[in-house]
């Protein structure tokens, strides 16, 4: 018998989600055998780590290729572990990974969300493998699988602590920084607007609750048929690097001129937030003026963040981006329009009709297709649990570890036969 260990293996993890999950990864792959390092790039990254080999850039970012370099060198790495693939300092060193040979795993916010987060060989979203898999592909792999399809819950449950946590680690930034003269943040504002930014999203969480609880209330009771408008948000890596817009504003104009070209004049258009949006884009302002620039000013509503299970209910059909929530409009059978680069965009149930046609009379997904695509994530990428609360830590390690030490990345365990049976939970919302 193989036993599974860390033996001759070295990991070097780069930057995490915001709190301890990375630190938690790192101290249960050493149990395994494994050695461990860590690049800090600010007082955050530090914050969260501790000191165990612990290493601080302090340089500048146009010197970071050649450090990396250094490092997979002089460590010997055999693994690289960060967050998400697309930020200037992982994405240099994801393309020397691969150069070299080193095996490259990537954490992501959960393509199944709100309770799975994802886990990946080699990159996310638009550089996933899952945007070269066909449905038919994921089907003949499943027909060994014998799992039920699980359903998913209405939350995250664990919002309160990603907003604390993104709080915190810009704090730390703000006030203890000096020694990172080199830091450059990846998202265009500095870091004191950042935290500005979390610390207004704190205190207006309890009035922004208020505002949203009642534009809810006056969709859901309006009596109209409505389609619905899922944001993201405008500097999120998904939205910049895989979809044809620079700017929120461009889909928002997309998006209302064509529901006024299209959508016959007694329905309406519901733009939902993203559960994070903390206003550094006027969104609200854009759609108001868009929506009389149109002449559908009556007709056209926002909701701040929120649930999104009980406006999906009595929706007629979605338009996004890229955005992961609408893989709970597909699970719905409801008919779904995308513009950007999203695992989820196969033909069996992503509309290509011309927008206007679509508002007018959307074509219906093959809910079949998505029930196989849906079961294919759960048996490979998308694990329970979450990187923010203590409880979805804990469910995450329980099953991570031993598929980062696997052999095989899960798409081709599971497509080979060589999957592991894989741990599911049946949540109640």
């Amino acid at each position: 018998m193989i036993r599974t260990t860390g033996d001759n293996r070295r990991f070097l993890f780069l930057q995490g989600p915001h709190g301890p999950f990375f630190r938690q990864l790192g101290t249960m792959l050493r149990r395994t055998g494994a050695e461990v390092w860590r690049v800090g790039f600010n007082r955050g990254d530090q914050g969260y780590w501790g000191r165990a080999n612990y290493i601080a850039y302090t340089d500048s970012q146009e010197a970071w290729p050649e450090a990396v370099a250094g490092l997979f060198t002089r460590l010997a790495i055999t693994d690289l572990v960060l967050y998400g693939d697309t930020r200037f300092i992982h994405a240099e060193a994801v393309r020397q990974a691969h150069a070299r040979g080193i095996t490259v795993h990537v954490f992501e916010e959960g393509y199944l969300r709100p309770w799975w987060v994802t886990y990946e060989r080699g990159g996310s979203n638009g550089n996933s493998r899952l945007m070269e898999l066909s449905v038919p592909e994921m089907h003949r792999a499943l027909e060994a699988c014998e799992t039920d399809l699980i359903d998913a819950p209405a939350h995250w449950g664990d919002m309160r602590q990603h907003v604390f946590y993104g709080f915190a680690y810009h704090a730390r930034i703000l006030l203890a920084n000096g020694r990172y003269r080199g830091f450059k943040p990846h998202r265009a504002l500095d870091v004191g607007a950042e935290f500005r930014l979390y610390l207004r999203r704190l205190v207006e969480m309890p009035l922004q609750g208020i505002e949203r609880r009642i534009a809810t209330w006056r969709v859901r009771t309006g009596g109209f048929p409505y389609h619905l408008a899922l944001l993201q948000l405008e500097h999120d890596a998904s939205f910049q690097m895989h979809s044809p817009f620079s700017t929120m504003t461009e889909f928002l104009e997309v998006a209302i001129r064509g529901f006024a070209e299209g959508a016959p004049p007694h329905h309406h258009l519901v733009f939902k937030a993203h559960p994070l949006e903390d206003g550094r884009t006027q969104v609200k302002a854009n759609i108001r003026r868009l929506a009389r620039q149109y002449g559908v000013a009556g007709r056209v509503h926002f909701i701040r963040g929120g649930k999104l299970a009980g406006l999906l209910n009595h929706a007629r059909s979605s338009v996004t981006v890229n955005s992961t929530a609408a893989q709970q409009v597909l699970w719905r059978g409801m008919p779904l329009k995308v513009f950007g680069d999203a695992v989820y965009d196969k033909p069996e149930f992503v509309s290509t009709q011309p927008l206007r046609e679509f508002f007018a009379a959307p074509t219906r997904p093959d809910l079949r297709a998505y029930r196989d695509y849906r079961r294919f994530l759960l048996e490979t990428s998308q694990l329970p649990g979450g990187f923010y609360s203590a409880s979805g830590r804990r469910q995450l390690l329980r099953q991570v570890v031993d598929l980062i030490l696997s052999p095989e990345d899960p798409y081709t365990a599971l497509i080979e036969g060589h999957a592991a049976p894989r741990q599911h939970l049946r949540l109640v919302p």
